[in-house]
């Protein structure tokens, strides 16, 4: 009885992981996504739900997203930030190799 029930835990789990899609993002300079704010660097970005999650090391970030497709292909991971300088925030962002564009709702 034990064994089956850590099977089917095994299993969901499996699915859960292979529902989260990752990417790689460089970022050249600071910006604000949520509360948080990114430091230019190279980060892990995580889309689940609708959800994407940011971070490098201890730095982490979430915010709420719509997912949306586009008319065509982007061909790298790229942001589009709004605001001024010292206070920009992200406001979209491209998956490269996919159509998908994340609009933060936050």
């Amino acid at each position: 009885m034990n064994r089956k029930v850590v099977l089917s835990f095994v299993a969901f789990a499996g699915l859960a992981l292979a529902s989260t899609k990752s990417y790689s993002l460089s970022l050249f300079f600071p910006v604000k996504l949520g509360t948080t704010e990114l430091k230019a660097g190279d980060y892990r970005l995580e889309v689940a739900d609708n959800k994407v999650v940011i971070h490098a090391g201890k730095v982490r970030s979430e915010a709420a997203v719509t997912v949306e497709e586009s008319g065509t292909r982007y061909n790298t991971t790229s942001v589009r930030v709004i605001g001024s300088a010292g206070e920009q925030k992200i406001q979209e962002i491209h998956l490269g190799g996919t159509r998908t564009k994340l609009v933060v709702t936050e």
